[in-house]
């Protein structure tokens, strides 16, 4: 028969319990040495919200019989400064204009293009100039335009237009011309004369140049006017449509009540440039005087925009004198020969004698190297001479379809020809007054 296991003798622990309770005191305490603790930097954001040092009762908040409460300062000068940085940056950030409105009107109006963004409207009336495409046209697949370019355009196809990677560098530069080109006026017509004391310098074939570039890029009318008193050519470099000349308008000044009766008397060539041409009849040709070209520029004034005027050579005849005084800039026309670029500049001269030195400092001179001479002479020397002088200087390239001296088809002219014509355009038209009143 199996014995149980003996079991381990108890032992009452109470009088141990009491004697280590006797022997242990109440409180004990340590004293440890801990190296001090540098102080905690706030981060600023931790800081904008920080709260004051207030001593606070726990028993007076606390309170469930009376439940006050108890305000404490907040720390908002870092606010206050961010918030005033924010402003000044706001204030400092340059408003971007909308396409096809003049920066200074907009600011008067208000009409920045943040401000369409959101939907604001303006104080005061808008231009028509306003509704732009830019502004009015929601961005999407739709309504973006394809790219203009070789590679461009495949990428742009052959993902079923999903990847558009814009236009190419040498597209983006000749949009960017079209847009100094076509910058908007307000109040009236400008004129802009084409001049020089010698003939033969290609003063015709320069405005012809300069209207049709403004005419291809622009959608307002361009008018070129052949003021010249001894028997211009302007009408010749372009398709002739018409007989009439400037003479034929002085008749018929009375009977023209609209532009249908006025385009009548121009001829219009394949960049909707009008050419209003001089007198043919050598007897008749000096008749053309002051009151005369008043009586054309007043009618030119209805319908155009923009009015060229292809001066004689005559620089005190009467024309010249009603030409200036409504010049709102200049072109003045030199060749590449010593003789040339002399009595260019001694049209810059004149000018400024006679009280015409700020259409001088704003004037563009047109630097014609197809001339002859030109293959002899410095031309940066003659550059740097007239810009000491004028605002700007374009080169103007020999082609062999203006050299012909007969119509000018501006699709067949060589790309550097077009390219001096328009930023000769686009020079012209930035020093013309946006507005007038």
């Amino acid at each position: 028969m199996a014995q149980k296991p003996e079991e381990p003798e108890r032992r009452d622990l109470a009088p141990l319990d009491e004697e280590l309770t006797l022997s242990t005191p109440e409180t004990l305490s340590i004293a440890v040495d801990l190296p001090p603790t540098p102080p905690r930097e706030v981060p600023d954001d931790e800081a904008a919200v920080a709260i004051d040092d207030i001593p606070v009762d726990p028993g007076f908040v606390a309170s469930p019989t009376e439940p006050n409460t108890t305000s404490v300062a907040i720390v908002a000068s870092r606010l206050a400064a961010g918030a005033a940085e924010a402003e000044e940056a706001a204030a400092a950030e340059p408003v971007v204009p909308l396409p096809g409105g003049d920066p200074a009107r907009q600011e008067q109006y208000g009409q920045s293009r943040r401000d369409r963004m959101r939907g604001e409207h303006s104080t005061q009336p808008e231009p028509a100039a306003m509704l732009t495409a830019d502004r009015l046209l929601e961005v999407n697949r739709k309504t973006r335009p394809g790219p203009e370019g070789p590679w461009q355009r495949f990428v742009y196809n052959v993902t079923f237009r999903t990847v558009n990677l814009g236009d190419s560098a040498k597209v983006r530069a000749r949009k960017e011309l079209d847009h100094r080109i076509q910058k908007q006026f307000e109040g009236g017509t400008r004129f802009v004369p084409v001049l020089t004391r010698k003939g033969g310098v290609g003063k015709t074939t320069v405005t012809t140049l300069l209207g049709m570039a403004l005419a291809d890029a622009r959608e307002d009318r361009i008018v070129a006017i052949d003021a010249n008193p001894d028997r211009g050519t302007l009408s010749e470099r372009v398709p002739k449509q018409t007989r009439a000349t400037v003479r034929d308008v002085v008749h018929k000044a009375a009977s023209i009540n609209g532009f249908t009766d006025f385009s009548a008397l121009v001829s219009r060539d394949e960049t909707r440039l009008d050419i209003l041409a001089s007198d043919t009849d050598p007897l008749l040709s000096e008749a053309f005087d002051e009151n005369d070209y008043n009586v054309v520029a007043d009618l030119t004034a209805r319908f155009y925009s923009i009015v060229l005027t292809d001066c004689g050579t005559g620089i005190v005849h009467s024309v010249m004198r009603a030409t200036l005084q409504r010049a709102d800039s200049l072109v003045i026309v030199s060749g590449g020969s010593v003789d040339e670029a002399r009595l260019a500049s001694e049209t810059l001269t004149w000018l400024e004698a006679n009280g015409y030195g700020d259409l001088v400092r704003n004037a563009i001179v047109a630097l014609n190297t197809a001339t002859q001479g030109t293959n002899l002479v410095k031309l940066e020397e003659i550059e740097a001479h007239f810009r000491s002088r004028v605002r700007e200087i374009v080169r103007v390239p020999y082609d062999p379809q203006l050299a012909a001296g007969s119509v000018v088809q501006w699709k067949a002219l060589k790309p550097l020809t077009k390219l001096s014509a328009r930023t000769l355009a686009a020079l012209v038209v930035e020093g013309l007054p946006a507005e007038r009143d």
